[in-house]
């Protein structure tokens, strides 16, 4: 039986091994779309590039290993990942979603259903999942914590509630990672990062993973996968597989960067709430006052005014015109995602810059 390493050992080990014919220790990159067959009735296991990739390949074992997982899927955007995800469930299929919601992904949830592709039942607690979930579900989608609000669900809880009533479970989880969650051993089905941010790390990779350990999701994923075709290049399946290795020490840096500035936001007479889990880089706070915002914004200096997040740079962004403006705003309100919130992906710059950072901004 193979020996099952800890999650540094395999971050760091990413594509090691995985080219025998040279002994390279890093995975190369595999540009040719197309492979030759050693003889007629014979492959290599590699037939063209949108199916396989060996490159990706490396990658997409790393992925699976740390999400305890059998199976990964490298898409081309954490989008494009969803997206693939629905792809196994059929025409008219009953969604259960936590209402606090990344906003493309509403803005997509939210076009199905005008296509009748899908019926979307939204929850704001946990409670109200789980009281949601019927026999007539067929699908429970979680971001956990939520994006940008940081409530957190009990997936193991939410799972067993679901399977009793024969529904799937989907999970995001790209703010967490796999340093602080595997949805997969709690009781989830399919589980999608949207790898652009932690996983790759440097703000310079477009990438999604869907991750199951079930063979039947996973033959079912695959074929919706090589038909459509949003497949991550072999370019950035490489770029995404050197950003792994740091993924567990860049996570417990902005986790320690990230406690302390949310201790020094929660005490500062500008700001009204703090939105903090404990652990992760995410955090969103209220500020008194959101008329200063674009004065706030507009004066940082070691953060970033920008979308996104995850990366070893800091950056500040305003959900309600940026990342969630396609939320209508009387919904947003409905659930706590008012004008005044912020949202601050850590990173890993000394902490008291940041706080320096914050202190002048918040002045203006």
């Amino acid at each position: 039986m193979t020996k099952a390493y800890q999650l540094a050992t395999i971050l760091a080990q990413a594509g090691i091994k995985s080219d025998d014919a040279t002994g390279s220790l890093v995975a190369p990159i595999h540009l040719s779309t197309t492979y030759q067959h050693p003889e007629f009735g014979k492959s290599t296991g590699f037939d063209y590039t949108r199916t396989k990739n060996p490159t990706r390949s490396a990658l997409e074992e790393t992925l699976a290993k740390i999400e305890q997982a059998a199976y990964a899927i490298a898409t081309s955007s954490g989008m494009s990942a969803v997206v693939l995800a629905f792809s196994v469930f059929a025409y008219g299929s009953k969604v259960v979603a936590a209402r606090d919601l990344y906003g493309g992904s509403f803005r997509w949830f939210n076009n199905q259903e005008s296509e009748g592709r899908f019926s979307v039942t939204y929850a704001n607690t946990e409670e109200e999942m789980i009281a949601a979930i019927d026999e007539s579900t067929d699908v429970v989608y979680v971001e956990t914590p939520t994006n940008p609000l940081m409530v957190e669900f009990d997936i193991a809880k939410v799972a067993k509630v679901a399977h009793d009533k024969g529904a799937k479970v989907l999970v995001d989880n790209t703010f967490y990672s796999p340093v602080y969650q595997n949805p997969i051993p709690l009781g989830a089905d399919i589980v999608i990062h949207s790898a652009t941010k932690y996983l790759s790390g440097h703000n310079d990779v477009l990438a999604g993973v869907v991750i199951t350990d079930n063979t039947e999701l996973f033959e079912t994923l695959m074929y919706h996968y090589n038909t459509t075709g949003p497949n991550l290049s072999p370019l950035d399946s490489y770029l995404l597989m050197r950003g792994l290795k740091t993924l567990k020490i860049r996570m417990e840096a902005v986790t320690k960067n990230a406690q302390e500035l949310a201790v020094f936001l929660d005490n500062h007479v500008a700001v009204k709430e703090v939105l903090y889990t404990g652990k992760g880089g995410m955090i969103s706070f209220k500020v008194k006052d959101k008329g200063k915002i674009p004065a706030l914004l507009n004066s940082l200096k070691v953060i970033s005014f920008a979308e996104s997040l995850g990366g070893v740079e800091s950056l500040m962004t305003y959900p309600a015109t940026q990342t969630h403006a396609d939320i209508p705003a009387e919904v947003r309100f409905s659930y706590g995602l008012s004008d005044n919130l912020l949202r601050l992906s850590v990173g890993i710059e000394d902490v008291e810059d940041l706080k320096a950072d914050l202190e002048q901004a918040l002045s203006k």
